[in-house]
């Protein structure tokens, strides 16, 4: 009987790493080739800016794609933690080229986005044909979501560790089984490294000085790191008004990025600049050295929000980070400390209130920046957590712990903070 038993736990620990692996470098390969594939795009409509008169042209073509083969998966990362809270059905494996052709498409003419949604949707997607394959319950189907989530953010950003954090986090108020948490780290890696051997590079960020430890940095810390909080509110608040608006407003789904690229086309035209098209990762380079003006970072968060809100494709954290990194930039002017230094917290901190995952952002800054300015990563990514609000940019995430019931305490009370 032990022999058996023995047997049968082998057996079962080598068929969870034959499956994380699998999804691990098809989801690094994936997310590789999305990599490159954005930057060519960028690049081309960087050189030629005249495309973004074609903006409507491509969000009327994600519309229709979507409208007639991906009703079932235009949720996008909400699908995830739908069929993670309440399994029904695979998720279709049409998530991932849908995402991908459309993100190519919104970055390709000009819209404002990130890049996270896609290769998570991708991740997700990739991972779950496996529930099919090897037969999985709806259990270890949960456990199959969270190692696709951690495997695409691993990969498109380039901290293994941090993603897993990440998936796990992101409904870390569910019930989670112990055995997601190594294989969400194994899937991570797998992935990372699987981009790693593909040669494709991510961004590289910095913060070559950091301050010391006294009670006027923290007094400052604390003070800024709530104005991060506020913006990631007013981002994830501004995403879903947009897409409120936009969906009360055209019942028609394909016209809603047709007549969305119009308006977004006219007002990059008037604005007189591109630096708010795309992800803007130029722009977050350097608002670790310059400081950017005070608007920078609203007038991103209105962008991506009209973007995203329209119907065109895309994620929300790099805009975050670009949000994040140009208030702190911005707030240099008349905060006693270092640009980088505030780019870098609002960078993370800004991304952890607009995600309810504070553990995970502080891991994610620790990765990029440097372990030397963990414990102040910790602090901003912990006060702006609390000071977001209890709405997230994904709709269907359920927000518990210490923040949501800090929350119910006040609303008790008669206080409503939101």
């Amino acid at each position: 009987m032990i022999i058996q038993n023995n047997k049968n736990t082998t057996a079962l620990v080598l068929k969870w790493i034959l499956i994380c692996t699998l999804i691990g470098i098809f989801t690094g390969s994936a997310s590789a080739f999305f990599l490159v594939a954005l930057e060519l795009a960028t690049k081309y409509r960087e050189d030629n800016n005249w495309i973004i008169w074609l903006l409507p042209i491509g969000g009327l073509l994600i519309g229709l794609s979507y409208h007639y083969w991906g009703k079932s998966v235009v949720k996008g990362n909400n699908l995830l933690l739908e069929e993670y809270e309440n399994p029904q059905k695979i998720i279709p494996l049409k998530m991932a080229p849908l995402v991908l052709f459309g993100t190519l498409f919104t970055h390709l003419f000009g819209g404002s986005a990130g890049r996270e949604g896609t290769a998570v949707q991708m991740g997700g997607a990739i991972a779950d044909q496996f529930t099919r394959i090897f037969k999985l319950d709806d259990s270890e189907r949960k456990t199959i979501i969270i190692v696709g989530i951690s495997a695409g953010f691993a990969s498109i950003f380039g901290t293994p560790l941090a993603g897993a954090i990440f998936a796990l986090e992101l409904v870390i108020f569910s019930k989670i089984s112990y055995k997601s948490i190594p294989l969400s780290l194994l899937t991570a890696y797998i992935a990372y490294f699987t981009v790693e051997i593909w040669q494709v590079k991510h961004t590289a960020y910095s913060i070559p000085f950091v301050p010391e430890f006294t009670t006027t940095t923290l007094f400052w810390i604390i003070n800024v790191s709530i104005l991060f909080g506020l913006a990631a509110m007013l981002f994830s608040r501004s995403t879903h008004m947009w897409g409120t608006l936009f969906s009360k407003t055209i019942a028609y789904p394909p016209l809603r990025p047709f007549v969305g690229g119009i308006i977004l086309a006219i007002a990059f035209y008037y604005i007189g600049t591109t630096k708010f098209t795309g992800l803007g990762v130029p722009i977050i380079v350097d608002a670790f050295s310059t400081a950017n003006a005070p608007y920078d970072f609203l007038l991103k968060i209105v962008f991506t929000g009209f973007t995203l809100g329209a119907g065109f494709k895309g994620g929300e954290v790099t805009p975050l980070f670009f949000v994040g990194a140009t208030l702190g930039s911005a707030l240099s002017l008349i905060v006693p400390l270092p640009i980088a230094f505030l780019a870098g917290l609002g960078f993370v901190a800004v991304f952890s209130g607009a995600t309810h995952t504070p553990i995970a952002c502080t891991v994610m800054g620790m990765e990029l920046f440097g372990i030397e300015s963990g414990v102040f990563i910790a602090i901003a990514c912990t006060v702006a957590y609390f000071a977001s609000g209890s709405m997230g940019i994904y709709k269907t995430q359920i927000v518990r712990g210490p923040k949501y019931h800090l929350y119910e305490k006040f609303k008790r009370k008669g206080t409503d903070l939101l």
